[in-house]
This record gives structure tokens, C-alpha cells and sequence, in this order.
């Protein structure tokens, strides 16, 4: 894609000390193992890099695919010809402007997030103490386990908007959150952090619930086994786990892909799964559970097609603007002149 190339080449004149990787393998960052190579990885160190990369993508055309600690998704062994940008160097982590408030940038970990919060004594993301995202991520999904949601405690988000090029703050409750959504997914936008509101509580008390809930996940998740977190939402009757479990599916596989037999929820890479085994395994489950039960299971996971371009289309859609008002302009002054000549 040559405006992609275009793109690359402006980066690297004008950002020489930028992280920017070429025909870099996402088998090296997905959590599952597995996963081809993307024309550009890109690490910014800071916010205002990521700005600069931001702008310079944008008026060569090119739309980035976000990324975090790439926890829950999976990208075809063909690869793909587009641009990666990564937030794992934002790790900015601190007490917010305001009292009971915590800041953190995209690429914190919520892991880290959650042991700074107990540490200051502030309560409300033990549930996130065992989540392997991070912070945009987390965000973006509306993260959550053990009764708690991201949209519990985010009190503000820190998000570029691409197509203005513009750096804003959005309220939580302005944020769209539902379960495992936010409106940020349907928008052209980055998130670069975000403003937390806790409870104040002892350290102790705070660290023991943790460790509560971490024990369960160690019991019943496969966590020795590369994944990318639950495979399949929560339908709205049942458990996704359960449905697939009671469908005599556990320890079902396909190629390197099975569903794990410790949690039906998951499925894990034995050691060779492909992006082919994954999706197929999904589409099998997908089926017999709808079968037996009658639900439509919806992934968790991001699957990113084969061939998948990213585009940014502002000038279409600028040009489109303009067209719609001249056109509106036109008509009016047609009918100033026949008002005229009445």
C-alpha cells in the first residue's frame, strides 16, 4: 500500500530515534502465541510521540491498529500490511489531581494498577489485580471479573481523537460502558490513559482480597498455557463456560488449538496452533453450543482477518462534507433568485 510506505518513510525522516519496528512478528507480543508479521510496529516513548506519529499517519491516509500488552487478540500467520501502534511505553502511574483518584497511563498494567492503588490504600480494583491487560485495553473492553467492571471505578478517560487530531478528556459516564464495551471502540480514537476514583480502605484488607481472588484465578484458569483470556462473552442467559462445558466440548481440539480442560471458557495454544486452528475451533464451538442451547455465543477475542487494510478516509469524508454544503449552498441561493423573481 503505497501511502502506507509513504507514511513509514515520513516517520523515520522526521522521527529517527522513534521505536519503529518493520515486518515485525506479532507471534513475539500476542499473548497466544502465535500470529504473522505487520509492516510496522510502532512504541512511541511518551504522549507527545504518539501525537506526532498520530498526525503524521493521518495525513498519509493510514489508520493505526491500537495495541496494549496484546491480551486478547490474534492476527493471521500471512501477516498483515498495516501499521501497529503500541502503548506498552506509556507507563506513567500516579495519585490523581483530585483526593481518592489514581492516574495511569495506556500501557500500565492493570496488575501494577491495582497493587499501586492497595498500596496507597485505595480500594475498588482488586478485581483487576489478575487481569493481564493493561489500562487502554481494559478500558477500551470494559474489563472486569469477580463482580467488578472497569466502569465501577473510571472516573475520566485521556483519548486522542484521530480524525481532529485533537487530545480530550471524556467522563466515565460519558464513556458508553456496557458489558465488555465502551463506546471508545466505535470511534477513530486512541485511549492514553485514564483517571480513576477509589475508596479509601486499609492496605491489608485491600491486599487480602486480592490475594483471595488471584488464588481462584490460579485454581480454576489455565493460566500456565498461552491464550488470549476468555474466549466468549457472557451470553445473556447462562455462562459461556458453562454452555460449552455441558456441550461435551471441554479438551476439544482442533489442530494446536483446544478448549481448556481446566476452563471451558478459555481456549489455549497446546504448543502449534495456527490462526486457522483458533478460528475454526471458535466456529465449532459457536455451533454445537447454538445446537444443544440455542445461544449465540459472541467472541471475547479480536480476530483480525486475513488481508484486513486500515484506512484513514478523512478526505473522502471531508470532501463529501464540503460537496453536501456547497450543494446546500446552491440550492439555496436557486431559490433566493426564484423568490426574487416573484
Amino acid at each position: 500500500m503505497e501511502s502506507l510506505e509513504r507514511a513509514i518513510e515520513k516517520l523515520k525522516e522526521e522521527m529517527p530515534e522513534l521505536d519503529l519496528r518493520e515486518h515485525e512478528s506479532m507471534k513475539e507480543h500476542c499473548s497466544f502465541r502465535l500470529g504473522g508479521r505487520v509492516r510496522a510496529y510502532i512504541a512511541p516513548k511518551d504522549v507527545w510521540d504518539m501525537s506526532r506519529v498520530f498526525y503524521i499517519l493521518h495525513f498519509n491516509d493510514i489508520a493505526p491498529l491500537m495495541v496494549g500488552r496484546c491480551t486478547n487478540l490474534i492476527i493471521p500467520e500471512e501477516g498483515l500490511d498495516i501499521c501497529v501502534v503500541s502503548t506498552e511505553n506509556l507507563q506513567a502511574l500516579r495519585m490523581g489531581e483530585t483526593e481518592n483518584t489514581v492516574y495511569a497511563e495506556a500501557g500500565v498494567s492493570l496488575a501494577r494498577l491495582a497493587q499501586f492503588a492497595q498500596q496507597k490504600g485505595l480500594a475498588g480494583l482488586e478485581f483487576a489485580g489478575g487481569i493481564p491487560g493493561s489500562v487502554g485495553g481494559g478500558v477500551l473492553m470494559n474489563a472486569g471479573a469477580y463482580g467488578g467492571e472497569m466502569k465501577d471505578v473510571v472516573d475520566s478517560v485521556v483519548m486522542y481523537y484521530l480524525t481532529d487530531q485533537a487530545l480530550t478528556e471524556v467522563k466515565g459516564e460519558d464513556a458508553g460502558f456496557s458489558y465488555r464495551h465502551s463506546n471508545f471502540e466505535g470511534l477513530p480514537c486512541a485511549i492514553l490513559g485514564a483517571v480513576f476514583r477509589l475508596t479509601p480502605d486499609e492496605p491489608e484488607a485491600i491486599a487480602a482480597r486480592m490475594k483471595e481472588m488471584n488464588d481462584r484465578r490460579r485454581e480454576k484458569q489455565p493460566l500456565d498455557m498461552p491464550s488470549a483470556g476468555s474466549a466468549f462473552k457472557r451470553p445473556e442467559t447462562g455462562y459461556a463456560a458453562a454452555l460449552i462445558d455441558q456441550a461435551g466440548l471441554k479438551g476439544y481440539s482442533v489442530g494446536g488449538a483446544q478448549v481448556s480442560e481446566k476452563h471451558a471458557g478459555f481456549v489455549v495454544n497446546t504448543g502449534d496452533a495456527t490462526y486457522d486452528d483458533v478460528v475454526e475451533l471458535m466456529d465449532h464451538i459457536r455451533h454445537v453450543v447454538y445446537d444443544k442451547f440455542k445461544v449465540a455465543l459472541m467472541p471475547e477475542i479480536r480476530i483480525y482477518p486475513k488481508g484486513m487494510l486500515l484506512v484513514d478516509n478523512w478526505r473522502r469524508q471531508k470532501s463529501s462534507i464540503m460537496e453536501s454544503m456547497s450543494e446546500t449552498a446552491r440550492a439555496k441561493v436557486e431559490e433566493a433568485g426564484r423568490n426574487g423573481d416573484n
